[in-house]
């Protein structure tokens, strides 16, 4: 595979697309805390990246599909985190 200008962007966006939640769920994670996040607004967002993964799984578009499925586990980390820390505060 040749590494044009188009692939190159392409690679790019989908390694800062993957990574976009990484800073949030570290911090989340360090503080014990998810309170200022909306829980409608993740679960909006864990349907997009489940959309479109299963969208490119279904074209055959791999790239698509591994960037949304890390993204997709990210998100159901923080989710994951935000039920957990809510619960160990009660």
């Amino acid at each position: 595979m040749t590494l044009d200008l188009e692939n190159t962007i392409g690679i790019v966006g989908a390694i800062l697309s993957s990574l976009s939640f990484l800073p949030q769920v570290v911090k989340i994670w360090r503080t014990k805390s998810a309170d200022d996040l909306s829980m409608p607004t993740i679960l909006l967002l864990a349907a997009n990246a489940l959309t479109w993964m299963a969208y490119g799984l279904l074209k055959d578009a791999k790239p698509l599909a591994i960037t949304n499925a890390l993204m997709l586990s990210m998100l159901l980390l923080i989710i994951f985190f935000k039920i957990k820390f809510r619960a160990n505060r009660r």
